[in-house]
């Protein structure tokens, strides 16, 4: 069965009947190499083919379909066809030269890429592999469009009729019809580097940055319109990272209720939040419901409140932190703040839900509401939440990843999502592939965190332990590194950042992702000592993506962030007072994760992690 890929936005009108079967007998009439793009713009210049199929060993093809019967064409010729659909009389242009058209602002948009050309011969400066076009008229028949004399018009071998695509044709009878709309053979097959070249450049949308986690990562769907000739003149990159195809496929799908995406650690669970806020965003009407994406982490939420300001979105998505959010609640409906104090935050949540029971703080406030990093939220969290989607709407999005849960909050065996009032059932979604960190980096943080990520199955609605599988990314193994005590390892690593600093890395790509407020300020003061430019996160508004310096925080802060080189340091004094050993390798497995492509992690002591190591 063929990929079927759809458009990330709502169409301006819905897809005919006929446009419907023939996406059917696409997917299931080809084979699973195929890749079909359904009513999706295309290239710089957003042209909007009807479907778009590419297969590594065949090439390239568009198709246009036309849901006209017999009666409906007036009169045709080579150039123009009249047509009276519902006995409306219009001109439109033939059907082929429409598909020629498509197929020649595709073929032009992948030229521009020296990856996807010759570059001597006969053939230099075109395509390495075949392109080709042809029509689909899904209610004239072959009989019908040969007695009718519209083959002088238009190239019956270009053709595939209504009788050639119907649910019981043989599905190498219809390749094959298929086939041969290719005008020259292909000995070859494109590499899997020049099929993700290809979907870069003609699908911006499903662009992703280096780092693979960001929020709207790279996305061009909203990028300020350009005129043609710059569209086509903006410079390649030499590497085009995009979305996996069950990435595209899931970002493409999301509709409305409630969704579960469970995800390991660098599975693009964020990315494609930000994909589905953006949508809700630029789709929903004058006066909607604000979206609501909350977080647990206050540094997560302030980088993904980065991104909505990036987009210009930030009027219709509002990010917060939970207790950020709960406090905001209740100050804006004058409802009383507990007073500071132990305790705080677990009153402050309880002064909400009760506000909200006494009808004090209104439910169904949002549009939708999207949940990062779901594992970090109580089960009584999710059921306040839940409570403030919009029911006229329903959309509300989890992200799940239980591996990564540090906060030591027990669930009942008994737990599921249905009994916080999140009605997931057959709109859950695995994402297993990690794309943020090199196959080194995973490797070692899986070796950290043996016996958290043994997969475990569950039935729809509850929780699984995924264990992560690398995307096969190679790069630097990490440096494990024994030190005599805590001031060794903070020397190492200030000497560490500054080589990488040296060799051109710059200063916000850096940071030291810290067990505890020890291991923080030893740091800072080797860092100081070294002269070398960092911030350290301590409190709320201390984190700032981006700036020119070093980001020394702590591990519980780091997760749902990423950075290409960390440092972790301070290993051998895991697990801290009153932690159990596999809460401290859940924090050790997301703190090591936090890197993309260098890590260094730094032991003193003796500490059973130590020795999960090697050191």
């Amino acid at each position: 069965m063929a990929t079927l890929l759809t458009p990330l936005r709502g169409r301006a009108s819905a897809p005919t009947a006929g446009e419907r079967r023939l996406a059917e007998r696409l997917g299931d009439k080809l084979e699973d190499d195929y890749l079909v793009w359904f009513d999706v713009p295309v290239g710089p210049l957003r042209t909007h083919p009807d479907f778009v199929v590419l297969h590594p060993r065949r090439g390239i093809l568009v198709l246009e379909t036309k849901d006209w019967a017999l009666d409906t064409v007036v009169r045709a010729d080579r150039e123009l066809w009249d047509i009276a659909p519902g006995g409306h009389h219009k001109r439109v242009v033939n059907p082929l030269e429409q598909a020629r058209h498509g197929a020649h602002a595709v073929v032009d948009a992948l030229r521009r890429d020296p990856a996807l050309v010759h570059h001597d011969g006969r053939y230099a400066g075109q395509l390495t592999f075949p392109w080709g076009y042809g029509v689909v008229f899904t209610r004239i028949t072959r009989r019908q469009l040969e007695d009718s004399g519209m083959t002088e018009t238009i190239d019956p071998d270009s053709v595939i009729c209504a009788d050639e695509m119907t649910d019981s044709v043989d599905p190498e009878d219809f390749q094959q019809r298929l086939w041969g709309f290719f005008r020259h053979r292909f000995n070859g097959a494109l590499t899997v580097p020049q099929l993700d070249r290809v979907r870069w450049i003609l699908f911006p949308e499903v662009r992703v940055r280096p780092a693979q986690g960001a929020l709207f990562a790279g996305s061009a769907a909203h990028e300020p319109e350009l005129p043609e000739q710059s569209a086509l003149d903006v410079e390649l990159p030499d590497v085009m990272a995009v979305m996996d195809l069950q990435q595209e496929q899931l970002a493409r799908s999301l509709g409305a209720g409630h969704r579960v995406i469970h995800g390991v650690a660098g599975s693009g669970k964020t990315m494609i939040l930000g994909y589905r806020a953006e949508y809700l965003a630029r789709t929903s009407g004058p006066g909607a419901p604000p979206i609501l994406v909350l977080c647990f982490n206050e540094p997560l939420a302030v980088s993904l409140a980065a991104g909505i300001r990036a987009r210009g979105i930030v009027e219709r998505v509002h990010v917060r932190h939970f207790h950020r959010w709960c406090h905001q609640q209740l100050t804006a409906y004058g409802q009383p703040i507990p007073a500071d104090g132990d305790g705080f935050f677990d009153r402050l949540v309880d002064a909400l839900a009760h506000a909200v029971e006494r009808g004090h703080v209104p439910t169904g406030q949002y549009q939708a509401v999207l949940v990062d990093e779901g594992h970090d939220f109580r089960p009584e969290w999710l059921r306040l939440i839940v409570r403030m989607v919009d029911p006229e709407t329903n959309s509300l999005l989890v992200l799940y990843d239980d591996a990564q849960n540090i906060y030591a909050r027990a669930r009942a065996k008994s737990f599921s999502f249905k009994s916080v009032g999140i009605q997931a059932q057959g709109r859950t979604t695995i994402l297993r592939i990690n794309y943020r960190n090199t196959t080194q980096i995973l490797r070692l943080a899986q070796r950290v965190a043996a016996g958290i990520l043994d997969p475990s199955e569950c039935d729809e609605d509850g929780i699984p332990v995924l264990a992560p599988m690398s995307c096969g990314r190679e790069g630097e193994e990490p440096l494990v590194v024994r030190a005599a005590d805590l001031p060794a390892e903070a020397a190492i690593v200030a000497d560490w950042l500054a080589t990488a600093a040296e060799s051109g890395r710059p200063w916000a790509d850096l940071a030291v992702v810290c067990p505890d407020p020890t291991t923080l300020n030893a740091c800072a003061y080797a860092l100081r000592k070294r002269h070398l430019p960092y911030a350290v996160r301590r409190k709320t508004g201390d984190f700032r993506p981006g700036q020119p310096r070093v980001t020394l925080l702590s591990m519980r802060v780091s997760k749902g962030l990423e950075f290409p080189v960390v440092a972790v340091p301070g290993v051998g004094r895991l697990p801290g007072p009153d932690q159990e050993e596999v809460d401290a390798a859940r924090l050790l497995y997301v703190a090591a994760t936090r890197a993309t492509e260098r890590l260094l992690v730094t032991v003193s002591g003796d500490g059973p992690l130590g020795g999960r190591l090697g050191v």
